[in-house]
């Protein structure tokens, strides 16, 4: 009868999804989906694959015991991350010393799932292993070149006559700036005044 429910309960929306075991954790993924678990030694872009598959849903779904055989899923590495900031505090009443502050965030692998598979000959003593780079599919490139018409340029003889127009008036300014007289400078009488007088009193000393 669990065996009944368990397998009724898997095949809920036919969609192929597995359950697998990494980091003492356990995750339920379908192909595609993206998901952060415990750091993994790989570099991005590697492609990795988890053995211990723990059970399998979809048209034929399975359970193992407690892992499947020859099941495995394959994933992406997309970062190497950290996870939010944990605070640890301790206080003890009557120990002025005790108070203890700990902060700590933990390194996590992001990865994306490409793929679930159950007949592969895997190393079931191998929880986890790096297949190697991802292979990205080349970009397809059409025959059929598209030529880019250029479309007759339109002349503005409005903006051309405006801007000959402009720049005449610019030099027309220039010349009448040119043209136009200095002021003169405010004549000091008092000053003539004492030049008069020393000229006076010069000419007496002399006779």
């Amino acid at each position: 009868m669990k065996q009944m429910s368990i397998n009724k309960c898997l095949t809920l929306g036919f969609e192929m999804f597995a359950v697998f075991k990494t980091g003492g954790k356990q995750y339920k993924v379908k192909s595609g989906d993206i998901l952060s678990v415990e750091k993994l030694v790989a570099d991005l872009g590697d492609k990795v694959r988890f053995n211990e598959v723990l059970a399998l849903g979809g048209d034929k779904p399975s359970i193992g015991t407690p892992l499947i055989n020859g099941a495995c899923i394959e994933a992406e590495i997309l970062n190497q991350t950290k996870g939010n900031k944990v605070i640890h505090f301790v206080k003890r009443r009557r120990k002025h010393s005790s108070q203890r502050k700990k902060g700590h965030r933990q390194d996590l692998t992001i990865l994306k799932v490409l793929d679930i598979k159950s007949d592969q000959k895997i190393n079931e003593e191998i929880s986890f292993e790096i297949l190697g780079k991802v292979s990205k599919e080349p970009k397809k490139t059409t025959s059929k070149s598209k030529v880019a018409t250029k479309k007759p340029e339109k002349t503005n003889i409005k903006s051309n006559e405006n801007v000959s127009s402009s720049s005449t008036i610019k030099k027309n300014q220039k010349k009448s700036a040119s043209t136009i007289p200095k002021p003169k400078k405010p004549v000091d009488k008092k000053a003539l005044e004492n030049n008069a007088n020393k000229e006076k009193l010069d000419n007496k000393s002399k006779q």
